[in-house]
């Protein structure tokens, strides 16, 4: 099959990140490679990814440049030397759903450039009430971006969709021509879907590519202070990475 890496960024998850393997190791489809792309973690992320076991090869990298798009941008990089034709992406406080790297594969080799996956939040973070906000939150910010003056313009070859970075799966050669992830501390997700849209017009949303998210910005920042954050308008002195 297609050569398919799951790059997965981490920053002092060693809490979290084992549900993550496990989802990953749950899932129906295990033909591909995992890189763990620890960013200069202090606590034991590292541990938990080298005694973790799997039905399919497990590779961790450090990248001590600070910000989920530098440790991205290295782990896609890294991939794309060792062979990668195909990339997906998550978190390491996200669980991907058993079917999500079967569904990632089959709509890049179905023609994709860029699979945008659907989110949900975690149930073990929150009951159907909970559940239901975040989807809210999440259609007003998708139809935000759709009327935002700065994803209209005519260099766009798709329109805008809100792009989940944590459910995302790209073909090595589209990563490379649009330019890659920026190096940068989150938000990045935005700017690389700009990227791609500047490149590509082959951009598919996949309902079937489920990954559950968890809300704790959300948590940490309030609604309107996690706007803020995503609009790249800062979140008044908090740190990028609530733990």
């Amino acid at each position: 099959m297609t050569a398919l890496w799951v790059i997965v960024p981490a920053y002092n998850e060693a809490g979290r990140i084992g549900q993550t393997l496990d989802a990953l190791r749950d899932q129906t489809d295990t033909d591909f490679t995992l890189l763990v792309v620890d960013n200069g973690s202090t606590d034991e992320t590292a541990a938990v990814v080298t005694g973790f076991r799997a039905p399919f090869p497990v590779h961790l990298l450090v990248e001590e440049e600070k910000g989920v798009g530098c440790a991205v941008d290295t782990g896609f990089r890294h991939a794309i030397a060792a062979g990668a034709t195909l990339l997906a992406r998550t978190d390491a406080d996200c669980l991907p759903r058993p079917g999500w790297v079967a569904a990632a594969r089959a709509t890049l080799t179905a023609g994709a450039g860029l699979a945008c996956g659907r989110i949900t939040a975690r149930h073990d973070e929150h009951g159907p009430a909970g559940r239901a906000f975040f989807a809210l939150l999440v259609g007003l910010a998708a139809a935000f971006g759709r009327v935002r003056p700065a994803h209209r313009d005519d260099g766009y070859l798709a329109p805008y969709r809100m792009h989940a970075g944590n459910n995302m799966a790209v073909t090595a050669d589209l990563y490379q021509t649009c330019g890659g992830m920026p190096r940068r501390p989150s938000p990045t997700d935005r700017l690389f879907l700009n990227r791609v849209r500047r490149t590509t017009s082959s951009i598919v949303h996949c309902r079937t590519m489920v990954v559950e998210n968890s809300t704790r910005r959300l948590r940490a920042y309030g609604v309107l202070r996690t706007a803020r954050w995503y609009l790249d308008r800062g979140s008044d002195g908090l740190t990028p990475d609530p733990r």
